[in-house]
């Protein structure tokens, strides 16, 4: 038995059209994971680069404070407060600028 239009039978149609569903389907299925998925990869990256970044920066902290703690630091810190050790004098001198620059207009003239 001939077929005499060129158009396919019902049921051939039928089966491609629930392909067709069933691949809409299947992608609707893997859409929702699949993105949740790459946000939480950028998210991951994001926080490692904070992660990094503040490690870098308590290594850093962690330096100055081993610094800061030293003695030569602190009796420098001690002395820029106007502290003097037991047996010193402390003197305060006042007029640098003006006597350093009286002494360079001296030195110009020779």
């Amino acid at each position: 038995m001939a077929r005499i239009s060129g158009r396919p039978p019902a049921t051939t149609i039928a089966r491609r059209w629930l392909a067709v569903i069933g691949v809409a389907l299947l992608g609707y299925a893997y859409y929702h994971p699949l993105r949740s998925w790459i946000e939480t990869r950028q998210e991951l990256s994001s926080h490692r680069t904070e992660v990094a970044r503040l490690a870098a920066e308590k290594r850093v902290l962690q330096q100055r404070l081993q610094v800061s703690t030293s003695l030569d630091a602190l009796s420098r810190e001690a002395r820029r407060l106007g502290y003097v050790r037991p047996g010193e004098h402390l003197f305060i001198v006042k007029g640098i600028d003006a006597w350093k620059k009286a002494h360079t207009l001296v030195g110009d003239g020779k």
